[in-house]
């Protein structure tokens, strides 16, 4: 049985609830040198995939935990969900420290609840900024592989200790990954990408994790998301405005997340690809 909060909602945790690719977010200032104007675009992409993520949740009933570095960066966000009638909370987490991850799991649980669904979408953008000359790995600082191996692998590990046990003792709960291309094989970083090869290893992890945690009810898939994702960041991007039809609908990719939390379990789905129409599919 789900466990609910005091208002009497089943928990949804989104982990990177906000975007790097947000009209003030880090990626969006590395590709644009400043700032953008979201005020133009639709309130369910200015936040990429985990804002429309949490977003769905929340229209569906759900008390939706958002997680972030720093609160602030989900002021809006949490704003715009309480706007829609939602009902939900801010809760800063760091996923370079066990400590902070394990502080964070501490307070879902004891101001909202046992999470009936986790969603894993923490991103990261170091590598990007590393100019043509060192794509090769023999450059590529330790730090930055430090920081992906944290966000990619570590984090989901760390992760998955705090929230699969109550979801296990429960026999139900949904633990789904957000990934991208680069965790179907290992592909060479180009200059301007992000190092995500990574990303392998939270495939991996969540075909483990399925193996291991299906037959005690709990349903844990990889997303593929496999293309660019719309963002005011995005958006403003020139292969985008070049052909808009590249762009995926984060509102669409979490339509595909609530999807497969209310699949039956006689016929759970553990790898989705989602890929936009005119774009060949990555293998």
């Amino acid at each position: 049985m789900a466990t609910k909060n005091s208002k009497g909602k089943s928990v949804a945790v989104v982990i990177g609830a906000t975007s790097k690719w947000q009209s003030d977010g880090r990626n969006t200032k590395l590709a644009h040198g400043k700032a953008l104007d979201d005020s133009h675009l639709p309130v369910g992409v200015r936040w990429g995939v985990g804002g429309a993520i949490a977003q769905k949740f929340a229209r569906e009933g759900f008390f939706v935990v958002t997680t972030t570095r720093s609160a602030a960066n989900a002021e809006a966000l949490a704003k715009a969900i309480r706007d829609q009638g939602g009902d939900g909370m801010i809760v800063e987490l760091d996923l370079s420290r066990q400590e902070s991850i394990s502080a964070a799991f501490a307070q879902i649980r004891g101001e909202a609840g046992d999470p009936q669904v986790v969603v894993y979408n923490a991103g990261y953008l170091e590598g990007r900024d590393l100019p043509p000359e060192k794509e090769l790995l023999e450059h590529v600082p330790v730090e930055i592989f430090d920081t992906a191996h944290h966000i990619a692998s570590r984090g989901p590990f760390l992760v998955a200790k705090e929230v699969l046990p109550a979801m296990r003792k429960r026999g139900e709960g949904s633990f789904f990954f957000s990934n991208n291309a680069s965790s179907l094989r290992g592909r060479k970083r180009m200059t301007g990408q992000s190092l995500y090869y990574p990303r392998v290893l939270m495939r991996t992890l969540a075909q483990v994790l399925t193996e291991e945690y299906s037959e005690h009810g709990v349903h844990v898939a990889n997303v593929v998301i496999d293309g660019l994702i719309d963002s005011p960041g995005t958006r403003a991007l020139p292969r985008a405005k070049q052909n808009p039809d590249v762009i995926i609908n984060p509102e669409k990719i979490a339509d595909a997340f609530f999807y497969l939390h209310t699949q039956d379990r006689s016929c759970w789905t553990h790898e989705l690809q989602l890929t936009p129409f005119p774009t060949r599919p990555s293998y």
